[in-house]
């Protein structure tokens, strides 16, 4: 029992209560009058007996509406961009019973909205949802009384962080519905538990300056970063999300007997390592192999690989580039290896954009004159086997003078479908000398319409590569450099110059300070 209020009765007209009880919590409340004869005095005798009402009575009830609300967690706390992901809601009246109808709890829609956090930065939590939060989905989810609910999917598009905020609207309810319930209801926006971290995809790019390294030379490679967050590695953690990681690390694993062994599946934790260099884990172009501390020297013949890997953090997806690209593989020759030719087309492109293929040349013997020949094949429906028959693109030949890299030149296409690549090799004769597959690995490039909104793609720059260290025992550079150093050698001990240009270094080092001879090139010691 709530609780009795009395009226005094003088006549026959409405009475209203005093109105001194208040509900302390949702519910049915009924009221029972009674008038009991005993408790009249002298006026009993106008009383022919007590009287008590019933209980129940629907005009004699009042309702205290439910509140209802809800705890959310995020499902999936690291993710990736095009992944589905949905939030488990915990529901429950906060002051009091969920409210039944003949006998059923009273169903409430909860609806839920997945905002796109603004900027890169986990969300700051606040009563009010952000002018720049984007909403990216919304659900909604009938709770049919207390419980625990999962919401239907939402696709998370983009990189970044999505939170979900979920609120209770009585003009979203049946009509029925909305005297039952106490007034409308929002969560807090930000919530860390009701948060994804859509993880940014990094992308590595790798290339070796020179393809073919003499034992005991350098190597030199270009690694070009892009992907992260621009301001990664720079957040520092706020407790449930992790700080940034702060290094990438790029492996020289080798040598291998044979480039065969450079598979997607590569056991690199059974693999021989040459050496490790770190850059820092944000978007860039990094020349490595250039100075002392980061040199990269093979001293034995056979193939070798750079594989670059991330770790990965909260805010951005691990990374571990493919031993299988061969831009990322340079070859140091022992006393003879065959003339073979490996390569790798462009992935993908859009309808309309260029794309195009490379070659790897390899072997200690390249025939003079050889040269080769790209043909491009499609575009072919994706399920179709490979057909390469009528090329709508061919080639210029292009020379082969040196083991190395070799490109095809760019083509389009103004249909999507898969294009197939095939390079041959040829003598001077026109000999073939090695020819592709069709629909080999690595030699299928494929093309899509450019989604609606998407802008072009832009023309890919990068800056010149930097030179290398002039070094006599470097043997990883320019081809052309050997000779120039060679001849150089020789007319030094020719003219007994050993002695001039031992005078020369001295000096130069005596006004510049002690110089590694390393770090000494030839036009510095001439203009002395």
């Amino acid at each position: 029992m709530l609780g009795t209020e009395s009226l005094t009765l003088t006549h026959s007209r409405t009475y209203v209560s005093l109105g001194t009880l208040v509900a302390p919590s949702s519910g049915f409340y009924t009221w029972v009058w009674s008038i009991d004869k005993q408790k009249q005095g002298e006026n009993a005798r106008y009383l022919t007996d007590s009287f008590t009402d019933r209980f129940g009575r629907v005009a004699e009830t009042s309702v205290a509406p439910f509140q209802p609300e809800a705890v959310s967690k995020a499902n999936g706390r690291l993710v990736k961009p095009g992944d589905a992901v949905t939030d488990t809601i915990t529901v429950s009246s906060t002051n009091g019973a969920w409210l039944k109808q003949n006998g059923a709890p009273i169903p409430v829609v909860f609806e839920g909205i997945a905002y796109q956090v603004p900027d890169t930065l986990p969300p700051v939590q606040g009563s009010e949802v952000p002018a720049g939060a984007v909403p990216v989905g919304s659900v909604q989810v009938v709770a049919e009384g207390p419980g625990t609910y999962t919401s239907p999917a939402v696709t998370l598009p983009d990189a970044g962080f999505v939170t979900w905020v979920w609120e209770v609207k009585k003009a979203s309810q049946p009509e029925w519905v909305r005297p039952f319930l106490a007034t409308d209801w929002r969560d807090t926006y930000g919530i860390n538990v009701e948060t994804h971290s859509v993880r940014w995809p990094v992308t590595i790019m790798s290339e070796v300056r020179e393809y073919n390294v003499h034992e005991g030379g350098r190597a030199f490679d270009r690694i070009t970063v892009t992907g992260y967050p621009d301001n990664h590695p720079d957040f520092t953690g706020d407790g449930y999300w992790g700080p940034d990681a702060k290094e990438l690390t790029h492996t020289v694993y080798g040598p291998f007997a044979t480039d065969t062994e450079l598979t997607e599946d590569l056991p690199l934790e059974d693999a021989p390592v040459l050496t490790r260099i770190t850059t820092p884990a944000k978007n860039g172009i990094y020349d490595i192999g250039y100075t002392d501390e980061d040199a990269i020297r093979p001293a034995k013949p056979g193939y070798y690989a750079t594989i670059t890997s991330f770790e990965g953090d909260d805010r951005v997806q691990p990374f571990v580039s493919s031993p299988a690209d061969i831009w990322e593989r340079f070859f140091v020759p022992g006393l003879e290896q065959p003339v073979s030719v490996v390569t790798q087309a462009q992935e993908s492109a859009f309808v309309g954009d260029p794309f195009s293929d490379t070659a790897l040349v390899q072997g200690t013997d390249i025939p003079k004159g050889a040269y080769l020949v790209f043909r491009a094949y499609g575009p072919q429906p994706a399920g179709d086997a490979p057909v390469c028959e009528v090329p709508f693109f061919t080639s210029a030949k292009v020379p082969v003078t040196q083991a190395g890299h070799y490109r095809s030149g760019e083509t389009t296409v103004n249909k999507p479908g898969n294009v197939y690549w095939v390079e041959t090799l040829y003598d001077k004769d026109g000999k073939v000398l090695a020819a592709g597959k069709c629909g080999a690995p690595g030699e299928t490039t494929v093309v899509t319409e450019r989604p609606p909104g998407t802008p072009p793609t832009p023309p890919s720059t990068r800056p010149p590569l930097p030179k290398p260290p002039t070094s006599l025992a470097e043997t990883g550079s320019d081809g052309w450099m050997s000779l120039v150093w060679g001849g150089i050698a020789v007319a030094l001990l020719a003219t007994g110059g050993t002695l001039w240009f031992g005078r020369r270094l001295a000096l130069y080092r005596e006004r510049n300070g002690d110089v590694r001879e390393e770090e000494t090139g030839l036009d510095d010691l001439m203009n002395e």
